[in-house]
């Protein structure tokens, strides 16, 4: 089977063909879908530092990446941003807009930044940016930096796909009893608080030391040094700081390579990006034509009072069981029994139990 003509170019970092191997990842047209899983099964493995970036609207993340983004490239390094925007619940459409912030580092020729939208998705991150993040790597980039939608306490699914998360917080964003909640907190590996600097300086430093104090009644898990996850300042504007969390992240990053916990963790996200695609598929199968019309169907007659909830749900997956298991046959099982109680055309009859 022949190379894709995107493979070369991409492996060689050409930036035009990674663009265009994004667009073609996050198309939802089969035949792209098919050549998009061709393509990533040709990349070599290449391994970049994965930063997960996350944090409140407002906080400065764009501002952030921009900054440290400039100190790595002039150290050398290839660095990439995937920007996540949040999608309209009403248009589907995204603004976009976080090229336009970063305005110096998007000129960089070793920065390659693609914004791209969350189409909906939960956990902050888009559904193909796994796949976008093993793009960059294989375009040569050494640093990949993920940035979320950014919303609050539940936005953990990039923890999952990054070797190192950094939460970002806003001066005075929250006292020491907010530092021990679950969730984006004690998943985090650096809490940095930004905007450390003229008048914002004090309250930044206070509301470290509370996270600092609060990450102390954390327990400490066996893929950490001792001293993570810790706290710290830094200013985004002045750069004050970003040296010291670069260096902080480093020294994270080769402590898990020296200790085995580094290759376990993208063992395990491996495994992860298998059961989220194996969710996805299943979800999208319930999007055929005739699923759909049974689906309709099998609501109405619940929300008529003709059938309970529940038992109408476990006769529509006992249909969908039936039906997966005509597909694996030799030619199939026929229509099998309508989950809505009547006729297999998808017309709802009266179900067997009344709504309680």
């Amino acid at each position: 089977m022949p190379m894709d003509e995107l493979t070369e170019p991409l492996i060689r970092g050409d930036r035009r063909a990674l663009s265009r191997a994004i667009t073609l990842i996050e198309s939802t047209r089969p035949d792209h879908r098919a050549r998009a899983l061709a393509l990533l099964a040709e990349l070599p493995d290449r391994q970049a530092l994965r930063i997960g970036l996350s944090g409140t609207p407002g906080v400065g993340k764009s501002t952030f990446i921009e900054a440290f983004g400039k100190m790595l490239t002039a150290q050398g390094l290839k660095v990439a941003v995937l920007a996540v925007d949040p999608s309209s619940a009403r248009s589907g459409g995204s603004i976009l807009g976080d090229k336009t912030r970063m305005e110096t580092l998007s000129r960089d020729p070793n920065a390659f930044i693609r914004p791209s939208p969350s189409r909906a998705e939960l956990g902050g991150v888009g559904r193909r940016t796994r796949e976008t993040v093993r793009l960059c790597e294989a375009a040569g980039h050494d640093v990949v930096l993920i940035e979320t939608v950014g919303v609050g306490q539940s936005e953990t699914l990039v923890a999952e796909m990054s070797d190192i998360f950094v939460l970002l917080i806003a001066p005075a964003g929250g006292d020491e009893l907010q530092g021990v909640k679950r969730g984006i907190m004690e998943s985090a590996d650096l809490i940095l608080v930004n905007k450390a600097d003229e008048d914002l300086r004090p309250a930044a430093l206070r509301t470290m030391a509370d996270y600092a104090g609060a990450l102390r009644l954390l327990r400490r898990r066996p893929e950490d040094p001792e001293g993570f996850p810790k706290a710290m300042a830094v200013s985004a504007r002045t750069g004050e700081g970003l040296a010291d969390a670069w260096a902080e992240m480093q020294h994270l990053a080769e402590w898990r390579r020296a200790h085995g916990h580094f290759a376990a963790r993208r063992a395990e996200q491996a495994r992860q990006w298998f059961e989220a695609e194996l969710r996805a598929g299943l979800l999208a199968a319930l999007d055929a034509p005739e699923t759909r019309a049974r689906l309709r169907a099998a609501g109405d007659a619940v929300a008529r009072g003709e059938a309970a909830p529940g038992a109408q749900a476990a006769r529509m997956l006992d249909w969908l069981r039936k039906q997966a298991a005509g597909a694996c046959g030799a030619g199939g099982t026929g229509p099998g029994p309508d989950p809505a109680g009547g006729a297999a055309s998808g017309a709802a009859g009266p179900g067997t139990g009344k709504a309680s």
